[in-house]
């Protein structure tokens, strides 16, 4: 047995560098790349053109290793975070140990001294008992290596795409704590594993502790695909009319769901004493091609591959690629071929299991000890096609901000943090936090609105939600909010009268007052004469003042009918009001029916829910009245003054109105108008608006729709627009969406797991950041959200017996939990 002191080849680590005992030196870098599926067709060129350029830089006898890590990992529940909030806590527990793969990317650029002897297959580092340095480090070549790797990693940076971070002595070495790079590669350590030390054996199959190691690689040119690029088609999100875009080696990459390291190595070498050796192979080849067709088609590879070099300048490289996998079971090894096989195919590649070379190979990829690859298994190939073999992307990121919603990775359903209304404001991505949402019933639409209001509701938010078909009862419920509804025997009813403590009779709420007055009194086509509205408002201070002296009367519109009719007639008879000026008997006449014992006495006479300004969760259900020739006008004034009111009157706090299915309110002039202005200057007052409806048709016909709402909404959400792919193309026009986001929007839903329940929606912010995400929610998320009658019914029944809302869900789904779980 060998101590591994004995033969690995770091020599220190120190000012951030890894020094080899042969002389090399290897910066290292840990590397943030894109989001997974969030690239365009065009992204990818610029992107594959950046690699390009940066690797260019590099000075002769460099070496640029790619190593992508990808361990299987759980989601780890933080219950601590949740608070009280009962959904929160459940969709914790819902995603607890949620299987996934974690993601880290590091980049380490090794410079070796000139005239180093070259490793291969039968001349490694592992296979000598001890290693002497050749040379001393050379000041001068450290300083120009540095600056190399600083204009590598400025273009790179430069492109938008991907973000170093430099790894220092303990990163790279490592703490008594935390593992380094060095010892997380020898022993297989995940990132989040404690330092630990385990038998290596590498005589027959590689094992590290109980760890089994498989090497596959792309090495020979026989084996590479015939062609390749900065892109591939991703089957599963394409379809007849958009081609959905990945990057080339992302089969090896996040899609290859099990424990591996993606090794991706460019060697620069002399590129003249390449093409020279080049050119005496060719000239070997023409020699015997006339023994054999093989030689004569090597010889006109040998030949393209020197006319390309030539003629278009291109840097000649070797490159190696390989895929190392690694199972706690000897008997899933089998099935890990297969994965990397199928993973290889997509790319049309032909994987080849690494056996007498597999050593050298895993020995070689430890960080430091990249120029004791061994040379006879790379290939020739310009920078170009290398760079190709490159994993491009991470996973879904969480955003950095405080603010936001629970959303869920694409790929596994890991839970990510997503802030779409204040970091893209902050970032100069958008610069309102308004949303225009689109989906066709049964897309998950109900379901994503109730789950984003929640979260921002529990984030300190006042919310104001108009609905239309009680989508949003159960939360209203849940969250104990006002919610006004309409029904023969619960009439929906108001108090504008009402003053709240510390609220106060201002200017802005006598204006809201009297504009409802008058709304009611005079038709739409009659004009009020200025001397009526100074009447009026002289009126309601009289009768604010009236209420001072007298604290025992309850502020509605009974006791303002009553006070006009008593000592207001007193004020008039006293000559003080003419009565051309205002005649207070027709308006008695007119608002009689408001008055107790009128058709109407209900509306304004509200002794419940009447704290409007202060309440955070209310809910206007107007389907039954939405053509109620009365009441509609009567509740779209009362809405607009209160979240106008919240608007200007809570400073400080998130104010967010939703419209569902507006299209139906929005016909009405008074509401339109609202909206627009709504919609315009939401933003200076720390809020936002929101629209959410079913029908492309609704959006085409509505010229409200076209122009106040979607010209003035930064984010734009979608829900599965797959009955409309064949009509996308107007959505696409009036929506101004991108080809890379018409892309993602027609890739919903199309490769769902079957093992879960759940819809994607897509998030496009500016048109600049677009994503899909999971809208996945836990079984007490499900049942307060839902809008199935028999599932609403069965909450109702659950709430009664159990005493609340709450209780009710969480009984609910433990009866529902147990019955699945009996035989």
């Amino acid at each position: 047995m060998v101590e591994a002191k004995e033969i690995l080849p770091i020599y220190k680590v120190e000012h951030g560098c890894i020094l080899s005992m042969q002389g090399d030196i290897t910066l290292a870098y840990e590397v943030t790349l894109p989001e997974i599926f969030s690239l365009s067709d065009r992204d990818y060129q610029a992107y594959h053109q950046a690699w390009v350029k940066a690797i260019r830089v590099l000075p002769q006898f460099s070496i640029m290793h790619k190593q992508d890590w990808f361990t299987e990992s759980a989601y780890k529940a933080d219950f601590e975070k949740t608070g009280d909030s009962f959904l929160s806590r459940s969709s914790e527990r819902f995603f607890n140990q949620r299987e996934c793969l974690d993601h880290k990317c590091y980049i380490f650029l090794t410079k070796k001294p000139l005239g180093r002897k070259l490793s291969s297959s039968a001349y490694s580092n592992i296979l000598r008992k001890s290693i002497t340095p050749a040379q001393t480090i050379n000041p001068v070549l450290f300083s120009d290596f540095l600056d190399s790797a600083g204009q590598f990693e400025r273009i790179l940076t430069d492109s938008g795409f991907i973000s170093f971070q430099r790894l220092g002595d303990d990163e790279l070495a490592g703490t008594t704590t935390r593992a380094g790079v060095i010892e997380r590669y020898v022993f297989l350590l995940g990132a989040s594993e404690t330092p630990s030390i385990s038998d290596i054996q590498v005589k027959d199959n590689i094992r590290v502790g109980g760890k089994h190691v498989e090497f596959y690689t792309l090495s020979d040119a026989e084996d590479m695909p015939a062609l390749c690029g900065s892109r591939i088609n991703y089957d599963k999100y394409s379809n007849d009319r958009t081609k959905f875009s990945i990057g080339f080696a992302s089969p090896l990459g996040s899609l290859l769901s099990c424990n591996h390291i993606l090794n991706q190595y460019v060697f620069i070498e002399d590129a003249q004493k390449t093409i020279k050796r080049l050119e005496a192979k060719k000239l070997r080849l023409q020699s015997l091609s006339g023994y054999s067709r093989e030689n004569s088609i090597s010889r006109d590879a040998v030949n393209d591959f020197l006319n390309e070099a030539i003629a278009s300048q291109r840097l000649p490289v070797k490159a190696h690629f390989n895929v190392l996998v690694w199972s706690d079971e000897a008997g899933k090894v089998k099935d890990l071929k297969n994965l990397v096989g199928s993973a290889m195919a997509q790319m049309d590649a032909v994987a080849k299991r690494e056996t007498d070379g597999q050593a050298q190979i895993w020995f070689a990829g430890l960080p430091g000890n990249e120029a004791d690859f061994p040379m006879n298994d790379t290939f020739d190939t310009f920078i170009e096609q290398a760079t190709c073999f490159f994993n491009l992307e991470s996973n879904y990121r969480s955003s950095v901000s405080a603010f936001g919603m629970r959303m869920g990775d694409r790929l596994s359903g890991r839970p990510v943090h997503v802030d779409i209304s204040d970091e893209p404001m902050k970032q100069g991505i958008t610069t309102n936090r308004n949303k225009f949402i689109l989906g066709p019933s049964g897309s998950g639409k109900s379901f994503f609105t109730n789950h984003m209001i929640r979260s921002y509701y529990e984030q300190g938010a006042h919310v104001v939600l108009v609905d239309v078909g009680h989508s949003y009862k159960g939360l209203c419920d849940l969250v104990g909010g006002y919610y006004f509804t309409y029904s023969e025997n619960d009439p929906i009813k108001f108090n504008p009268f009402y003053l709240t403590d510390g609220d106060v009779l201002d200017t802005e709420k006598k204006e809201s007052i009297k504009t409802l007055l008058l709304a009611l009194w005079k038709k739409d086509d009659e004009n009020f004469r200025r001397s009526e509205y100074v009447a009026l408002s002289n009126a309601l201070t009289l009768y604010y003042s009236h209420l001072d002296r007298n604290p025992d009367i309850f502020p509605c519109f009974n006791s303002f009918y009553e006070y006009l009719m008593s000592e207001y007639m007193q004020v008039l008879e006293n000559g003080k009001v003419k009565e051309r000026d205002f005649d207070v008997g027709n308006f008695l006449y007119v608002l009689n029916p408001y008055y107790k014992g009128g058709e109407f006495d209900y509306l304004l006479n509200a002794t419940e829910n009447l704290d409007l300004l202060h309440e955070r969760f209310i809910v206007f259900e107007l389907d039954a009245i939405k053509d109620h020739a009365i009441l509609f006008p009567v509740v779209t004034l009362i809405l607009m003054e209160m979240f106008i009111s919240k608007m200007r009157k809570l400073k400080g706090i998130r104010k967010v109105l939703l419209i569902e299915e507006c299209w139906k309110a929005i016909s009405k002039d008074g509401m339109a108008d609202y909206i627009k202005y709504v919609f315009k200057t939401v933003r200076k007052f720390f809020g936002e608006a929101i629209v959410v409806t079913q029908e492309v048709e609704d959006i085409i016909s509505s010229h409200i729709v076209k122009q106040a709402i979607i010209n003035n909404s930064d984010c734009k959400i979608l829900l599965d627009q797959s009955k409309y792919q064949n009509k996308f193309d107007a959505i696409q026009e009036l929506l101004g969406l991108t080809d890379k986001e018409k892309a993602q929007v027609l890739s919903m839903n199309k490769a769902n797991d079957p093992k879960r329940k759940y819809k994607e929606v897509f998030i496009s912010l500016g048109s600049q950041h677009s994503k899909v995400y999971r809208t996945e929610v836990s079984p007490q998320e499900y049942y307060a959200y839902t809008t199935e009658e028999s599932e609403k019914l069965l909450v109702q029944q659950y709430a009664q017996k159990y005493g609340s809302v709450q209780k009710g869900i969480a009984m609910l789904v433990q009866d529902l939990q147990n019955k699945t779980q009996k035989p």
